[in-house]
């Protein structure tokens, strides 16, 4: 099941907090805390009890550290994600691990954020994560489209312009919808935007994952983000 597949969360959004280091553990719940609609049921100190938690409490959300002990929180992404696709999982990492970004991306990752980064960030990821949504840092964006630039797989204007080849398979409204994946938006959002019941969206963002031949939202926002598709902003800011 994609996280596409998902409904908006009733009640609160229950989430887990893995990290090896008890103080990081600590300021994560407690950001969290200042929403009174999430609830932090469980916390690991490294990727295996994650997972174990994981099972036993059915968390929403899996809140994990990139490098932790005996599995390290990109293998526990992949494990949850792989017998337990109702959690969705944000990845905590730091400027220095372009490449665990990516291959967080690869195992099914829906979130991204900067330690560094505001503690609004950690709740507005959270809750889009709960929603069925990507949430990209934007710092966290900027950085895996730079890191993608500086690879084998060409430079920036090379990956750019693939972008935009794979984005001109799209009819206008899947572009659309992509735009707003880009933004981070969830199904109801999307469609509150442009105005669509909530299944036609749903259906408009399988079809944008299998034509742009990615598993997941964020892979999907990766790519709207290379082809320089953003969202128009909303009515109140414009």
């Amino acid at each position: 099941m994609n996280r596409s597949d998902t409904t908006t969360v009733a009640g609160p959004v229950r989430v887990l907090v893995a990290d090896d280091e008890p103080m990081i553990r600590a300021g994560v719940r407690a950001v969290l805390a200042t929403d009174p609609g999430i609830e932090v049921v469980a916390e690991a100190a490294d990727g295996h009890e994650a997972v174990e938690l994981v099972r036993a409490h059915r968390p929403h959300v899996a809140v994990l550290d990139v490098r932790m002990p005996r599995t390290d929180g990109i293998e526990a992404a992949a494990e949850i994600r792989r017998t337990l696709p109702g959690t969705g999982v944000v990845m905590l990492t730091t400027f220095g691990e372009d490449d665990c970004i990516l291959r967080a991306l690869g195992a099914g990752a829906a979130g991204f954020l900067i330690k560094s980064g505001e503690p609004e960030e950690l709740v507005a990821g959270v809750r889009a994560v709960a929603d069925g949504a990507a949430y990209l840092s934007p710092k966290v964006a900027a950085r895996v489209v730079a890191h993608l630039a500086s690879t084998g797989a060409g430079a920036l204007a090379e990956r750019r312009e693939a972008a935009r080849e794979r984005v001109a398979g799209l009819t206008p409204r899947e572009r659309d919808v992509l735009a707003h994946l880009g933004g981070g938006l969830s199904n109801g959002q999307i469609a509150r935007r442009l105005h669509l019941v909530e299944g036609t969206v749903k259906a408009h963002v399988s079809s944008v994952l299998a034509r742009l031949g990615v598993d997941n939202r964020a892979a999907a926002a990766v790519v709207a983000h290379e082809a320089g598709i953003l969202p128009p902003p909303p009515p109140e800011q414009r």
